[in-house]
């Protein structure tokens, strides 16, 4: 667990809890807005806390890299600025988009880098 990156401890502790054998997790992020609690990253997929179902339900997803299409930086800004002048992603797998907007953009760039690496 070595250089782990956390917001939240209980986060983290949730996403080590349900690792498979020989996975590592990166980085465990909570999540702003509607929706979304936390992203978790680990050496084999991202795990996403979906907080939007009806009655107080909520899923925990896993998506594997090799899922992934592509991953955006998410701005309401023009292209003038910085390109990681933002705080949110937005993460494709298949025809569904999973929006994930974070308290500072160094995390929006940090999730970014790690998803690129292991879908390039």
């Amino acid at each position: 667990m070595a250089n782990v990156t956390y917001d939240r401890r209980e986060q983290l502790q949730q996403i080590q809890s349900g690792l498979l054998e020989g996975e590592q997790v990166i980085a465990v992020y909570d999540a702003i807005g509607a929706g979304t609690g936390f992203i978790g990253l680990t050496s084999r997929r991202v795990i996403i806390q979906d907080k939007s179902f009806v009655g107080k339900k909520f899923a925990i997803t896993s998506i594997p890299y090799g899922k992934i299409t592509s991953v955006s930086v998410v701005s309401n800004k023009s292209w003038g600025g910085q390109f990681f002048s933002t705080g949110a992603i937005a993460i494709h797998v298949g025809t569904h988009t999973y929006e994930v907007e974070f308290r500072g953009s160094d995390k929006a760039h940090h999730v970014h880098n790690v998803i690129l690496h292991y879908i390039s």
